[in-house]
């Protein structure tokens, strides 16, 4: 692969942390709009972000209004959990090994909880939502709504769900 660190990345990329997790950079916003009947307000057409994860750090479960499109660039494969609304949880990595079950990019549709971690030290990849990304349109699940709707996947939900800390 290459020599590059997480560290190098997030300074050449000029990252910044998220909300869910990881880093993130804006970079690409559609210049036109309109308004999507799913949500009932104005969106542009797409958005496309760059998003690392270290070790030790996660994209806690969330969920978006619209599709997301994830591709690979750099470092360590990425698994994105999915938690399907019959309980299961389905995994999708996402990396340069083909050959390994990995897949250089991956759909994750409108709506679906989910949540991600590195497989090794970061990975580095890139994000696409059609109808473009709003901060109104995403949800951070708390680790005990979803211990409480997905009871048999306490495991994953404890490492991928958000602890809510007292402000």
């Amino acid at each position: 692969m290459n020599n590059h660190t997480s560290k190098y990345w997030i300074e050449q990329l000029q990252l910044r942390a998220h909300p869910e997790g990881g880093y993130y950079k804006e970079v690409y916003r559609s210049s036109r709009a309109f308004t999507p009947t799913e949500i009932g307000q104005e969106r542009n057409y797409a958005t496309s972000i760059y998003f690392l994860i270290e070790a030790g750090n996660a994209s806690h479960f969330h969920s978006i209004q619209q599709d997301e499109l994830w591709y690979y660039h750099a470092g360590d494969p990425l698994s994105v959990f999915i938690l399907s609304e019959d309980g299961a949880l389905d995994e999708i990595k996402i990396g340069p090994y083909i050959d390994q079950g990995q897949t250089l990019q991956a759909m994750i549709p409108a709506g679906a909880i989910f949540g991600s971690k590195s497989s090794g030290e970061y990975s580095l990849v890139s994000c696409m939502v059609s109808p473009g990304f709003d901060f109104d349109d995403f949800k951070l699940y708390t680790q005990s709504e979803l211990l409480e709707r997905f009871t048999n996947q306490g495991k994953i939900i404890k490492e991928l769900g958000w602890v809510q800390k007292d402000l």
